[in-house]
């Protein structure tokens, strides 16, 4: 069935195309835990699709609820319009965002949400009269999505080495991987304050009077999962507060659910004046992001505006977009019917995950692993003069041989299952990466 597809037109995102055409890698349909091919070969997803189907797939209340309103409101402008359920979603939302972020402005994905979250903190220094306040923080190994603005503010070296770094008032703080911290289950113990006391070197070198924001991940995801060190958050959340520096929290893979609380802030109880948020949202089944916005920084731009200016120059056509919201609706509609964001703390199945993941320990090239909530990582060895190679192979037979859906980035396998995982599920997620960690010695 699949040398019948015609693959030529679409050119696919963040793949290798020619590898890919060679042995094609096809999903056909998907459903809970599993997804199949177009043969109807059932697969275990390990990975949430990509971070995001956090409630698992093809979920009937979220299914319903998209084709409910696919039949009444295919669309609806919120550029000085609206429709009802864009207002109710927002609302709903705020019961998720950490107190005091009641102000949520919705976007189409994680990129838009992170460049949207630098533009309101741009905007909201030069309402002030403190339009000096242009610099951005972001970090080393840190991703904030595909936009210009993620692009520049992020620290992956490949995505700004492709396009170069066009927004030139940027800086980045150390990263927070430390090997005195290898095999750490939960937060590290070690280098936090260390860490984030390389803001006040910037603060020093730039001077306070010219740095926005400071934008991190709570805990970095597309790098291979690093959770913070003890106090890391902590310590950033002081200095910004000591300089009249906004802090953001780009958190597209960890709200809602994966670390076991609506939020990381909340996880790691602490609250940034920004907070991203995507993936989860809908958990994958439509697109949508947002910014949770502290109350007073939007009180700032409406009281700054006249009854017609528009206070915010910025939006998307598809902002609120009524599908996106209705996928949204039934999602939130599942977290809570099912109690999905703190099962896997109240049943112990962080702490089961974290046994399987450090259980591959001692295997051959296991260099570290990393786990915090039903996040982990395992990160190998790379083979000289070939990164990568060992992970991809791994993925590849994964796929092929071993009906699972891995991720995996650089030489590192994340792991990041759905919600709903069972016990089950971990046992086979880990025994068959066990299994092919062994061939790919």
């Amino acid at each position: 069935m699949t040398t019948a597809l015609n693959m030529d037109a679409f050119w696919m995102p963040y793949s290798s195309n020619k590898n890919f055409k060679s042995r094609p890698r096809l999903i056909a349909r998907a459903k809970d835990m599993h997804c199949y091919d177009m043969d109807g070969r059932k697969m275990l997803d390990t990975s949430s699709g990509l971070w995001c189907c956090n409630a698992g797939h093809c979920r009937d209340a979220i299914v319903k609820s998209i084709q409910e309103k696919a039949a009444t409101l295919d669309f609806a402008p919120t550029f000085q319009l609206g429709h009802p359920d864009v207002f109710t979603f927002s609302e709903r939302l705020t019961q998720y965002s950490p107190d005091p972020l009641n102000a949520i402005f919705l976007t189409n994905s994680g990129s838009e949400a992170a460049d949207t979250a630098i533009k309101i903190a741009l905007a909201y220094h030069k309402i002030r009269g403190k339009g000096g306040k242009q610099l951005m923080i972001g970090r080393e190994r840190g991703y904030h999505g595909v936009g210009f603005g993620g692009i520049s503010v992020g620290g992956l070296v490949k995505n700004r080495s492709w396009f170069g770094n066009q927004m030139l008032r940027c800086d980045h703080l150390p990263h927070t991987y430390k090997t005195e911290n290898n095999f750490s289950r939960g937060i590290p113990e070690h280098g936090g304050e260390e860490c984030a006391n390389g803001l006040l070197d910037l603060i020093n070198l730039h001077d306070a009077s010219t740095i926005a924001a400071v934008m991190v991940e709570p805990v970095a995801g597309s790098t291979g999962v690093l959770p913070p060190p003890k106090g890391y958050l902590q310590r950033l959340r002081q200095i910004c507060d000591e300089h009249d520096i906004l802090l953001i929290f780009d958190e597209v893979i960890t709200a809602f659910g994966r670390l076991g609380k609506k939020t990381a802030s909340e996880y790691f109880g602490v609250t940034p004046d920004l907070l991203t948020f995507a993936k989860g949202a809908t958990s994958g089944s439509a697109p949508l992001g947002g910014v949770m916005v502290r109350d007073d920084i939007r009180q700032t731009f409406l009281d700054a505006s006249s009854s017609l200016d528009i206070d915010f120059f910025h939006g998307y056509t598809y902002s609120g977009h009524p599908l996106s919201v209705a996928a949204g609706m039934g999602t939130l509609d599942v977290y809570e019917e099912e109690g999905l964001m703190e099962r896997i703390e109240t049943e112990k199945l962080t702490e089961y995950f974290a046994d399987g993941l450090h259980a591959m320990r001692g295997l051959p090239n296991v260099k570290d692993i990393r786990n915090i909530g039903f996040m982990g990582a395992v990160e190998l060895e790379g083979i000289p003069g070939s990164p990568g190679k060992r992970a991809f192979d791994i993925f590849e037979h994964c796929f092929h041989e071993q009906d699972m859906l891995l991720r995996v980035t650089g030489d590192t396998i994340a792991f990041s299952p759905p919600l709903i995982a069972e016990k089950i599920h971990l046992d086979e997620m880990f025994g068959k990466v066990m299994d092919a960690i062994r061939k790919y010695q």
